[in-house]
């Protein structure tokens, strides 16, 4: 629709004018309009935005990726870090498995097993995490029946590989250094 980086203000607003002006007149001939009302929804909520730790709770993050992990802020910031290393799948895997744990639906989680498992998990996977070739297949087998635990194994190995390597990177960048202030 709107495509194209030099163009995109100038074109999306005339085609916004331009939906305006059709829809003002579908509008204005009730017979016809009828047919054309579309219910809209209601603006969704946007989520509170996380709030800046203190200097002190952000310390606690160097000794405990849990800690990390459960602040949103921090969660977010570490996200934010290991993305611009282009190594964000394991936090995404991580989160993603939290994500799993907390489903009830026996439905709902065979079908984020399978989605978890497609995007994290199997060879050429395109997020694929580093696990060994034990993890892997114990993972697997978990996914013929799966429950809340089918990936706990993966997690923790993908968790101890992020305390080890990711976290002293994120402890050691500016970002960080300034939170610490």
């Amino acid at each position: 629709m709107c495509k194209g980086l030099a163009a995109l203000p100038h074109t999306c607003l005339e085609r916004a004018k331009e939906i305006k002006t059709k829809l003002g007149t579908l509008l204005q001939k009730p017979d016809s309009a009828i047919d054309f009302i579309i219910p809209y929804p209601e603006k969704p909520e946007k989520p509170p935005k996380a709030q800046k730790p203190s200097p002190e709770e952000a310390l606690q993050w160097r000794d405990s990726l849990e800690k990390l992990l459960q602040n949103p802020y921090g969660l977010t910031s570490f996200r934010s870090f290991l993305r611009s290393e282009f190594s964000e799948e394991n936090v995404e895997f991580w989160v993603a498995c939290e994500d799993y744990k907390k489903t009830k639906s026996p439905v709902k989680m065979a079908e984020k097993a399978k989605r978890i498992f497609e995007e994290f998990i199997q060879t050429e996977a395109p997020k694929e995490v580093n696990i060994d070739h034990f993890t892997k297949a114990l993972t697997m087998k978990n996914l013929v029946e799966p429950s809340p635990s089918s990936f706990d194994m993966a997690q923790k190995r993908i968790f101890a590989l992020m305390e080890k390597d990711s976290l002293p990177r994120f402890v050691r960048s500016e970002f960080y250094q300034e939170l610490i202030k």
